[in-house]
């Protein structure tokens, strides 16, 4: 029987599917019930610094401390302290409790929050630090470069500051993803999760009001994770690459490992089937590499990068003309 265990972050894992940081991954007891259902590992709810800020100005709101800078800082203080101190609390019974690898997660608005909450979750006991990192280019006056360098420094940084590997979660625009994804790769991150599903926004046009577009994904969302990953994992395979959005059976995830994917991140499939989808697409992975011949992991990975088919232009590629010029009649 095909065996699934792997490596990710150089972190031995069970299994490559990981369940994704979600409301899922916030208490020990469903973390436990996340190992007993067969992931390899598990990114905890992220810590949003921005959260924190939020809830202290609404604090500070509400009782009045506004006016008064000592007040506020110490309100401001004082909150993030509690969160911090549960964020940590969580890494540390989890550790106890689990023997899959605890991965923290930060999700943070100002330069100096990753530095001070990543030390302390390090110290708490987390295998491994994902940096979730979004800086919407909304100012024109920065280049691309402007805004690249702010996640390089990020990187830097942690890269020197910590022993734990730090991956980064990643969205799609940058102009040029493999480039960048070099860049956080000698700045010193161990691995890049392709792609992060931010918030976007959509319109009630009967309240005329701004809401959100769907929360969860669909499985065609994996088109853009399996074009990059394909290319990038052909360039340097001492860069760990996680595939996450629209992983939702073992085919899409098989189809991220031949493409160079260590690890697949999990998340809408459960909110939408329950914990007993990761026994099924592991179950269904293994089916597919015994009737494949293939015996671990490490056989099928990279089967179907950049490098490795025979035709590259199918990553390349970005028009259906030379496809569908020839091969459809319009009917009347």
């Amino acid at each position: 029987m095909a065996q699934l265990n792997t490596k990710y972050l150089g972190l031995d894992i069970k299994s490559p599917i990981i369940v994704s940081s979600c409301g899922l991954t916030d208490s020990v007891d469903k973390i436990k019930d996340i190992e007993a259902a067969g992931a390899g590992a598990v990114v905890l709810k992220s810590l949003f610094e921005e959260q924190i800020k939020g809830q202290a100005l609404q604090l500070d709101h509400h009782v009045g401390y506004h006016g008064y800078p000592e007040a506020y800082d110490y309100v401001n203080a004082y909150v993030e302290a509690n969160h911090l101190s549960d964020y940590l609390s969580l890494i540390s019974n989890a550790k106890k409790e689990v023997n899959i690898p605890v991965i923290a997660s930060v999700n943070c608005i100002s330069e100096e929050g990753w530095f001070d909450f990543a030390k302390k979750i390090e110290e708490a006991g987390a295998d491994a630090l994902e940096v979730n990192i979004f800086m919407l280019p909304n100012e024109s006056s920065k280049s691309s470069n402007d805004y690249e360098e702010l996640y390089l420094d990020v990187a830097r940084r942690l890269a020197a500051d910590l022993k734990i590997p730090v991956s980064f979660k990643i969205g799609f625009y940058f102009t040029n993803i493999l480039g960048f994804c070099d860049k956080l790769y000698h700045a010193g991150a161990k691995g890049v999760v392709m792609f992060n599903r931010f918030f976007e926004p959509d319109i009630d046009i009967e309240k005329m009001e701004i809401v959100s577009a769907d929360r969860l994904s669909f499985p065609s969302e994996i088109r853009k994770s399996l074009r990059w990953i394909g290319i990038v994992s052909d360039k340097d395979k001492k860069f760990d690459i996680a595939s996450s959005t629209g992983i939702h059976d073992s085919e899409a995830a098989i189809k991220m490992i031949l493409v160079g994917a260590q690890a697949v991140q999990v998340c809408s499939a459960i909110y939408q089937e329950g914990l007993g989808v990761l026994e099924d697409i592991n179950n269904g992975i293994s089916a597919w590499m015994d009737d494949k011949g293939f015996s671990k992991i490490e056989d099928l990975r990279y089967k179907m990068n950049y490098s490795n088919i025979p035709d590259a232009q199918m990553f390349e590629r970005s028009q259906f003309m030379k496809y569908y010029s020839n091969a459809m009649e319009v009917q009347y």
